[in-house]
């Protein structure tokens, strides 16, 4: 979140040591992430070096740090895996990382070298046969998202809120056909099933993190599933993520660096919208709960207004 909690950075201080055994300089919150329930902070270790701790009220899910440490340990050097596991700290998980000195591609965008190695990296994770018991953390695609009914049961009081009013009525006719259209895609997608890969399902280039080469390192494994390919190739075949989309030459380095590829045109179309819905049905919870910040509710309001008016 963009919000430093209210915990304590001795809590952390005396947690890191803990559970790693490192004497800690400083913690520093980083005001990354959209997750409610987690934070990230950078950690500065005495006599030098970094590392960066995730931070979570709840656990971790079962895949989020053995399958990240499967992949690297196998040759997928670019994911950042945790360093050993989850500790425990007056009631939070902490989780910490090698600290990556780079910048994510959001804004600044991919070079031709890193679309490449985009797709070289995709085309990898996606071939990767994982053993009977890392892939059985994984949960398997379902076809059963809830973000079409979530936007629905939030459509009246969206509607009559102050903040949020205007803005959800002038694109209400647009929400439902969203939400109807996602249904439906869902219905053939469950009819019809894609092969399943292993995905990333957030591999957006924000989470894609670069030092001014052209490697590129791959953070956020809160969520892997085993899912159609096209679950993660709406991040890279979209306008929707990121400031600098694909485009005709864009898209051929991909395509030299992830190979052979015959994309579902339907299936990529629902996971952009389930993914569209669900970002939607979150921010407006937020910009809705009277117990959130002014500036939690006013940074969600603001994310919801540019996927509304996009």
């Amino acid at each position: 979140m963009i919000e430093k909690p209210d915990i304590p950075d001795s809590v952390l201080v005396e947690g890191v040591h803990d559970g790693w055994g490192l004497f800690v300089d400083e913690v520093v919150f980083l005001p990354v992430g959209l997750d409610g329930a987690a934070w990230a902070y950078e950690v500065r270790i005495l006599g030098g070096g970094r590392r960066f701790l995730k931070v979570r009220t709840g656990e971790f899910t079962r895949p989020a740090l053995p399958v990240p440490s499967y992949l690297f340990a196998h040759g997928l050097t670019q994911v950042v895996a945790p360093i050993g596991g989850v500790h425990a700290a007056s009631g939070l998980r902490l989780a910490l990382y090698p600290f990556i000195d780079g910048e994510n591609l959001w804004s600044r965008g991919l070079t031709d070298a890193q679309w490449t190695a985009y797709g070289r990296f995709l085309g990898a994770l996606h071939a990767v046969e994982l053993p009977d018991e890392v892939a059985a953390l994984l949960p398997i695609e379902a076809y059963a998202s809830t973000a079409p009914h979530r936007v629905r049961a939030l459509a009246d009081q969206a509607a009559a809120d102050p903040a949020l009013g205007p803005l959800w009525r002038r694109h209400s006719g647009q929400l439902s056909a969203w939400a109807d259209e996602a249904e439906r895609l869902e219905c053939e997608a469950a009819a019809a099933p894609r092969p399943i890969v292993v995905c990333h399902a957030d591999i957006h280039p924000g989470n894609l993190l670069a030092d001014g080469s052209d490697d590129l390192r791959v953070v956020d494994w809160d969520a892997p599933v085993r899912a159609p390919r096209e679950r993660d190739l709406m991040f890279v075949f979209g306008t929707e993520f990121g400031e600098h989309p694909i485009n005709a030459r864009r898209e051929a380095q991909f395509r030299s660096g992830y190979g052979p590829l015959d994309l579902d045109d339907n299936m990529l179309r629902y996971y952009r919208l389930e993914r569209r819905l669900d970002d939607v049905a979150l921010f407006a919870a937020t910009v809705l709960d009277e117990s959130a910040t002014e500036a939690a509710r006013a940074y969600e309001l603001e994310l919801l207004a540019q996927i509304l008016e996009r």
